[in-house]
């Protein structure tokens, strides 16, 4: 399966909002990336209980540094950063493509202004809001701009029955729980054969 969006975290902090992510990310077919520093251990036990059994379902890669993994993802794809700065454009103004990368910042300043540099202003997104009012959560963020993008597409390979009936179509039986997660439900971009 190819990727909606490449999703990179620029320094999280807070374990539970990336495990949303992690959670969204599998539900949308998203590949995360994160920078460090990050503001918890890959190992915190909030970040789990946000992302509950869906770890293994996500392609996730740390990175020590932006400048890596901007490197390793490619400067030939588009690129975009989210924020609450000007000059920028609406994240639904965006006709997104598949390679497509979406850059967030950490929850309690966002991109900083040298990474923000990096992006011309049709590359700066943001999420509209009420006056007066700061900033979104992290996790409702990336929801809001994942969507949309997988909107775009058609919500190409979703379920479109129940979850169980979801399990019959991949091949698999049931879920079973060993204390680990699911172990039946294949990684993205893997087939049961």
């Amino acid at each position: 399966m190819v990727p909606v969006l490449e999703v990179v975290l620029v320094e999280p902090q807070i374990a539970t909002n990336t495990g949303n992510i992690v959670r969204l990310c599998a539900n949308v077919g998203a590949r995360l990336h994160l920078v460090r520093p990050l503001g918890f251990a890959l190992d915190d036990a909030a970040l789990r209980r946000g992302g509950l059994d869906y770890h293994e379902l996500v392609d996730t890669q740390v990175w020590d540094t932006w400048d890596g993994c901007r490197a390793a993802l490619g400067i030939e794809r588009r690129w975009f950063a989210t924020t609450t700065r000007a000059p920028h454009r609406r994240y639904d103004d965006v006709d997104f493509r598949v390679g497509d990368v979406v850059t967030f910042g950490c929850e309690a300043a966002g991109l900083g202004e040298v990474l923000l540099a990096e992006f011309s202003p049709e590359h700066r997104l943001h999420i509209p809001m009420r006056p007066s009012n700061r900033s979104l959560n992290l996790a409702n963020a990336v929801s809001v701009v994942l969507y949309e993008a997988w909107r775009q597409r058609d919500f190409v390979g979703s379920a479109t029955g129940t979850f169980e009936e979801s399990l019959r179509t991949a091949g698999l039986r049931g879920v079973r729980d060993s204390g680990g997660g699911r172990q039946e439900v294949p990684r993205l971009g893997e087939q049961r054969v």
